[in-house]
């Protein structure tokens, strides 16, 4: 019963935007329960939004071994390690998840945004083509994004771009 409490608290203190509350409530979790996957979820949400990078690597990381037909864990893995770790290493994540999701937008949408930073403009922009014919709502994304900013300040794919690249 004390597990279920806790993790309705933990809920309900996520809902309210009060995220040092829910991970009090996560904290208080018995020891035995703390790595079920429904309190691992609930600590990547908290984490996330605490911006706690190292922490919410490991968590994802477990998700992503629970749950690898859950394309979310998988970038909020690779998302967590580019923050606390490197950018290749995210990418590294990324690209191994894409061989299980391929049609996932999300994944080519940030595969575009690595190939980006990493100066390589031509595949920065079938990446995010790519992501863009499997999900429209990512053509607002590409406009704003600011790891995209290479890619919309030159002609996007271009010779340019490809010379650059070389």
């Amino acid at each position: 019963m004390e597990l279920k409490w806790r993790l309705s608290q933990a809920r309900g203190y996520l809902g309210l935007g009060m995220v040092e509350e829910a991970g009090v409530e996560l904290d208080r979790v018995p020891a035995e329960a703390a790595q079920q996957t429904e309190v691992l979820v609930l600590r990547a949400l908290v984490l996330q939004e605490q911006a706690k990078w190292p922490p919410l690597v490991d968590v994802a990381r477990k998700l992503v071994l629970r749950q690898p037909a859950e394309s979310g864990w998988w970038i909020t893995w690779a998302y967590a390690t580019r923050r606390s770790r490197s950018l290749k290493a995210a990418e590294a994540i990324l690209l191994e998840a894409e061989r299980t999701h391929p049609q996932e937008a999300a994944i080519q949408f940030n595969l575009g945004c690595y190939a980006c930073q990493r100066g390589d403009l031509v595949e920065a922009r079938r990446r995010v083509d790519q992501a863009i014919a499997l999900d429209k709502t990512f053509k607002e994304a590409a406009a704003t994004d600011p790891d995209l900013a290479p890619l919309r300040e030159t002609k996007s794919g271009s010779r340019r771009s490809a010379e650059g690249a070389e």
